[in-house]
C-alpha cells in the first residue's frame, strides 16, 4: 500500500512539474472584435494575416470586400539624388552652416514626395449576394473573421502557415465573385504634394493588370516597376451545403512566373478544404495563445493586450519581412499607402518590436532582426558612400531592401540610428540567452554599430569629451534648420552611451576582452546627460522642450534605454519624476495615440501604475478606430490631442502592448520584478509565462492585493535574481535547465541574494560606476 501510494504521489508530483500550476488565460470572445453595422472604410476592416499576406474584410455584402496584401509587394526604384557627388555628410554640414537650407530640401525631402520608391497594395476581392448583413465579428483564438447575413454566413481567414486565404459560405449562398485589380493605369493630372499621403496610385506609371478567368476562378497579373511583378489567383467550388474560395498571391521575389505559384497554392488549399485547413491554422494559433496571457481587472486594457498580440502574430512572422507602418494592411483607396507604408527607424519599427521579448514571442521578433541583418550590405554601402566612415550605420526610413528613400534631413540621416536598432538585437540575446546568436548576431552588429560612432565622435568639444559635428533629436523641430543643434542631444547622446556600454558587456560575454576595454574607454570619453535645474532631461545643453511634443526622444535614457532608472536610487528618481511631470505640464495638444502608449511604458518604469492604466485607457478609447487600429490622431472629440487626423499606423498598438507588460514584469535591472507598476486598486490580476532577461519564463497571481504565487521556469538554467513580491527582498536562486520552481508567501526562499561581482559588464553597471 506504501508503494502504490509513493508511486501515485510520484506520478502526480511530475504532472504538477510538467504544467504551469498557473493556467493560461485565452482570448475569450469579448476580447475580439464585433459590429453590429458593417465596416465601410478599409482602415475600419477586420484584419487578417501571416506575416507574408494580409486581408481586410469590411462591407456590407453589396459588396463583401476583402481588401488583399503582401508584405514584400513594393516598388524598388532608386532616388537617385542619393546617389549624385554632393549627396554626403560633408557637403550636408557645410551647407546647413551656410544657410542653404532650399537646397537642403531639393537633395534630402523632395524626393520623399515623389511616389516611388513605396510599398504598394495587391488588389480586392468582392463578394456580391443579396442577403442583408447582420453582424461582423473577428475571433481572436482562431484568427477567423466571419460575416453573419440573414441566409447565410461567411468566415475567412489567412492561413497561419501557408500563404492562401479562404472563404467559406455556409449553407451555401449565390454569391457573384469579382477580383479587382489595384487603379495603376491612367494619367494623374496633378502629382500629389508630398506630404502624409503621396496620392493616387496612377502616379506609379505601371500598365493594367492582365487579367484572365475561367468557369470558376480569376487571376490577374501586374506588372510593377524595374521588372518586379506579382500576380493574384482565385477560385472557388462548391461543397456539401456550403462555398468554398481560396486566393493567394505570390511576386517576383519567389520565382519567375509567380501566376502559377498563386495558382497551385489555391488549388492546393481547394483540395484540401476548409475544415482541414482550419484545424492545422488553429494549431499554429493555439500554440501562440499558449506563450503567454494576462488577467486583468481593467477589462478596457485587457482586451486592448489580446487585440494587439492578435495583431503581432498576424504581421510577425519569421521568414517574412518585418512590420512596416501598416504591416499587411496597406491601404485600399485607389491612393499610396500613409508615409508609403515604409520602414520609419525614429520609432515606428522599433515600437512595433517592444512587447515581443517580454510577451514571449521571440521567434516572431526574429523577423525584425532577420530583416536588419539581410541588409546590412545595404547599410554598410550607405554608410561607406554617405559618412565616409567606417562601420555601421542605417537609413532612418528605408524601402523593402534597406535603402535610404529620404525624407525630413536631420532624421532621416541620424547617427545613431543603427544603435537604436543594435538594442533590439540586444534584448533578444537577455531574454533568450542564445550564446550562438550572441557570438554570430547581437555582438557582431553591436560592435559594428560601435565602430562607427566612435569615428563619427572622434572630435573633441570644449570640455575635452567627445562630441558630435551635428546632433538631433527626433521629431523636435520638425525639419526646420534648428532642427539641428551644435552640442549632442540627449537622444543622441543616450543611444551612443547605451550602445558602447552594451557592446563591452557583450564582447565580454563573447570572450573578447580586448574589444571589452576598447568599448568602455569610448564610453569613458562621453559627455553627461543635459539636465535642468530641477532635474528634468533637456533636449540639448540649455534646450529644454518647450511646448508639447509627440515624440520623448530625449526621454531615451529612461526607456527603452534603462540607462536612468527609478532602483537607481533618490537622483535617478528625481530625473524620471521631473521628466515626466514636464511632459504633463506642457499638456498633450499635440501628442498622438504613441506618445500616450510610450509614457505608460515611461510610468511604469516610474512605478505609477495608476498613470500608466490612464495613458493606456486614453490610447485604446480616443486613437483607435473601432477595429482597435492605431489612427494616430484623437479620434473621440474630447480634446485629448488638437492632432485629430485618422493615418493609420501599427507602432502605438504595439507600444500598448508593451506597457502592459512592463506595469506587470519588469527585468531590464537584472533583477526580477513582479507587479511593479499595477495600480493599488487592481486586487486580482496575474499573467503566465511572461518573458523575463535571463530566458526565465515568468507567471503570478495577485488575490486581494498581494502576491500569492509566482512560478519562474528556467529555460536555460542559471543564477536568476528576483525581488522578493512577499518581503522585498532580493533573492538569487539557483536553478537547472528547464527547472520550475513555485514560490508562495510560505515557501519563499527568505535568504538574500549575492552581492553581484563588481565590473560584470552590465549595461547599467558601467553606467553607475561613473
Amino acid at each position: 500500500m506504501f508503494t502504490r501510494c509513493t508511486f501515485l504521489l510520484g506520478v502526480l508530483a511530475s504532472l504538477l512539474a510538467a504544467q504551469p500550476l498557473i493556467q493560461p488565460n485565452a482570448p475569450k470572445p469579448e476580447h475580439g472584435l464585433r459590429f453590429s453595422t458593417p465596416s465601410m472604410r478599409w482602415d475600419e476592416a477586420i484584419p487578417l494575416g501571416n506575416g507574408m499576406l494580409g486581408a481586410l474584410l469590411w462591407g456590407d455584402g453589396k459588396p463583401l470586400r476583402i481588401s488583399l496584401d503582401r508584405a514584400d509587394l513594393w516598388d524598388l526604384r532608386k532616388v537617385p539624388e542619393f546617389y549624385s557627388p554632393d549627396y554626403n555628410f560633408r557637403t550636408m554640414l557645410a551647407w546647413h552652416r551656410a544657410g542653404r537650407h532650399q537646397d537642403l530640401i531639393r537633395l534630402y525631402e523632395e524626393p520623399y514626395r515623389r511616389p516611388a520608391p513605396t510599398k504598394i497594395p495587391a488588389g480586392r476581392i468582392e463578394l456580391s449576394l443579396g442577403d442583408e448583413f447582420q453582424q461582423t465579428s473577428l475571433d481572436l483564438r482562431r484568427a477567423v473573421g466571419a460575416v453573419e447575413f440573414r441566409g447565410t454566413r461567411a468566415e475567412v481567414l489567412i492561413h497561419a502557415v501557408e500563404p492562401v486565404g479562404l472563404i467559406r459560405f455556409s449553407p451555401s449562398a449565390a454569391v457573384a465573385l469579382k477580383l479587382v485589380a489595384p487603379a495603376f493605369a491612367g494619367k494623374v493630372e496633378e502629382p500629389a504634394a508630398g506630404g502624409i499621403g503621396a496620392g493616387d496610385l496612377r502616379q506609379l506609371g505601371y500598365p493594367a493588370a492582365r487579367e484572365s478567368s475561367g468557369e470558376n476562378w480569376r487571376a490577374y497579373a501586374q506588372q510593377g516597376a524595374e521588372g518586379f511583378h506579382y500576380a493574384v489567383h482565385v477560385a472557388w467550388r462548391e461543397t456539401p451545403g456550403g462555398w468554398l474560395a481560396a486566393w493567394s498571391i505570390a511576386s517576383s521575389f519567389e520565382g519567375s512566373n509567380p501566376a502559377a505559384l498563386a495558382r497551385g497554392r489555391v488549388e492546393r488549399a481547394l483540395q484540401a478544404g476548409f475544415e482541414a485547413m482550419l484545424t492545422s491554422h488553429a494549431r499554429w494559433w493555439d500554440a501562440y495563445w499558449h506563450a503567454s496571457s494576462v488577467r486583468l481587472p481593467n477589462p478596457i486594457l485587457e482586451r486592448q493586450w489580446y487585440l494587439e498580440q492578435y495583431k503581432f502574430g498576424s504581421a510577425a512572422r519569421r521568414g517574412a519581412p518585418p512590420i512596416s507602418l501598416q504591416a499587411v494592411w496597406t491601404a485600399d483607396d485607389g491612393k499610396l499607402p500613409p508615409w508609403k507604408g515604409d520602414y520609419h527607424h525614429d520609432l515606428n519599427t522599433q515600437l512595433s518590436y517592444w512587447p515581443c521579448s517580454s510577451a514571449n514571442h521571440l521567434e516572431e521578433g526574429l523577423s525584425y532582426l532577420d530583416w536588419l541583418w539581410k541588409t546590412r550590405p545595404a547599410a554598410f554601402d550607405w554608410t561607406k558612400r554617405f559618412f565616409g566612415l567606417p562601420g555601421l550605420n542605417v537609413p532612418m526610413t528605408a524601402d523593402l531592401n534597406g535603402a535610404q528613400i529620404g525624407g525630413w534631413r536631420q532624421y532621416t540621416h541620424s547617427a545613431t540610428t543603427a544603435a537604436w536598432l543594435a538594442h533590439h538585437f540586444y534584448l533578444h540575446w537577455k531574454y533568450s540567452q542564445d550564446r550562438r546568436f550572441l557570438r554570430e548576431r547581437a555582438y557582431p552588429y553591436l560592435r559594428d554599430a560601435a565602430i562607427f560612432l566612435e569615428a563619427f565622435t572622434a572630435e573633441r568639444g570644449p570640455d575635452g569629451r567627445r562630441a558630435f559635428p551635428i546632433s538631433s533629436s527626433p521629431e523636435i523641430n520638425d525639419n526646420r534648420p534648428e532642427a539641428w543643434f551644435d552640442t549632442v542631444t540627449n537622444y543622441d547622446l543616450a543611444l551612443t552611451r547605451w550602445l558602447f556600454a552594451a557592446a563591452a558587456e557583450l564582447a565580454l560575454e563573447a570572450g573578447r576582452p580586448a574589444e571589452a576595454a576598447r568599448w568602455r574607454a569610448v564610453l569613458g570619453e562621453l559627455p553627461e546627460f543635459a539636465l535642468s535645474q530641477k532635474g528634468e532631461l533637456l533636449i540639448a545643453r540649455d534646450y529644454p522642450l518647450k511646448a508639447s511634443h509627440r515624440h520623448f526622444s530625449h526621454l531615451m535614457a529612461i526607456h527603452p534605454l534603462g540607462l536612468i532608472d527609478w532602483s537607481q536610487g533618490p537622483e535617478s528618481q528625481r530625473i524620471i519624476r521631473a521628466s515626466v511631470e514636464q511632459l504633463e505640464r506642457l499638456g498633450t495638444d499635440f501628442w498622438t495615440g504613441y506618445s500616450f502608449a510610450w509614457l505608460a511604458n515611461l510610468a511604469a518604469r516610474a512605478r505609477d501604475g495608476q498613470k500608466a492604466e490612464r495613458a493606456l485607457e486614453i490610447f485604446s478609447t480616443a486613437f483607435t478606430l473601432r477595429n482597435s487600429f492605431h489612427a494616430n490622431g484623437d479620434q473621440s472629440g474630447k480634446g485629448y490631442s488638437k492632432l485629430t487626423y485618422r493615418p493609420f499606423t501599427l507602432e502605438g498598438n504595439f507600444a500598448a502592448a508593451a506597457g502592459i507588460q512592463e506595469m506587470l514584469l519588469q527585468s531590464h535591472t537584472g533583477v526580477i520584478r513582479i507587479f511593479p507598476a499595477v495600480p493599488s486598486h487592481w486586487s486580482d490580476v496575474a499573467f503566465t509565462t511572461l518573458r523575463a532577461e535571463g530566458a526565465f519564463l515568468v507567471s503570478a497571481r495577485r488575490l486581494n492585493g498581494r502576491t500569492v504565487e509566482l512560478e519562474i521556469l528556467a529555460e536555460q538554467g542559471g543564477r536568476c535574481r528576483l525581488e522578493s513580491p512577499f518581503t522585498g527582498r532580493i533573492l538569487e536562486l539557483a536553478l537547472a535547465p528547464g527547472e520550475r520552481r513555485l514560490l508562495t508567501p510560505d515557501s519563499a526562499p527568505d535568504e538574500p541574494g549575492r552581492p553581484r561581482r563588481s565590473g560584470s559588464g552590465r549595461v547599467a553597471d558601467l553606467l553607475s560606476s561613473r
